[in-house]
């Protein structure tokens, strides 16, 4: 393969993001039950089928209603104790036997988005850091360098001392993954999952969408070699 360098995404990339989501709704269950009465096992069933039903941005105000309790104050404490608590969440054994095999041919690296503690506890929890020679967390260098900010990505380049044509990176979101990653000059592949939170979503335009696409990280190998075979032609 030509790419000397992996740039992995983190959400529903290496591991499904809406198990994040059920672990933080079981941490706001009993954060439910001592401090509102509700008992945590109908908190976190009602919070999971609000969330099913699509309403991601609002889940706790949309609990609070249907309970007829105040938002004053509540939604603040729920969003941090959902923010801070600590996730179980897992690697797929697939996922390591993955990273394991690709560490052997490329460097590989890292680039994630969202509040710097919330990222640092899933990482942790993942056991994922002895795969990565770098992870960039993106709220380090400044809320202006989340994606589809360019930022990390150079980042991420330069702490791997690579130029752009010799990496690639992986990723899910179409809506902010790619952009920053192709303006940068990394080669992309979406890894579009099926129950994933962001699998329906398309790009906007051409600017926003991979370089080619996969079902399964199973898949990322041959991707891989078929967006190297390409890149080399093209060269």
């Amino acid at each position: 393969m030509p790419f000397n360098a992996i740039v992995f995404d983190l959400d529903d990339t290496l591991y499904p993001e809406r198990s994040y989501t059920m672990s933080g709704f079981r941490a706001v269950g009993d954060w439910s039950e001592s401090h509102v009465g509700v008992p945590a096992h109908e908190c976190f069933s009602e919070l999971c089928a609000i969330f099913e039903q699509g309403h991601r941005r609002d889940t706790f105000d949309r609990w609070l209603a249907s309970r007829s309790l105040e938002p004053d104050g509540r939604v603040e404490h729920m969003m941090a104790v959902f923010r801070s608590h600590d996730p179980d969440i897992a690697l797929d054994d697939s996922v390591a036997a993955l990273l394991r095999r690709l560490r052997d041919r490329h460097s590989l690296a890292l680039v994630t988005d969202g509040y710097l503690e919330v990222q640092r506890k899933k990482v942790s929890a993942l056991g994922i850091e002895p795969y990565f020679d770098v992870i960039v967390f993106s709220d380090e260098l400044g809320r202006d360098a989340w994606k589809p900010s360019r930022r990390p990505f150079e980042a991420a380049l330069e702490r791997l001392g690579v130029q752009a044509i010799e990496a690639v990176y992986v990723a899910d979101n179409p809506a902010k993954d790619f952009f920053g990653a192709r303006g940068a000059g990394l080669a992309t592949v979406r890894v579009r999952h099926d129950d994933g939170v962001y699998g329906h979503l398309e790009a906007d335009s051409p600017e926003w969408a991979a370089d080619a696409e996969i079902g399964d990280l199973s898949e990322l190998e041959a991707a891989l070699e078929s967006l190297g075979a390409a890149q080399e032609v093209g060269s």
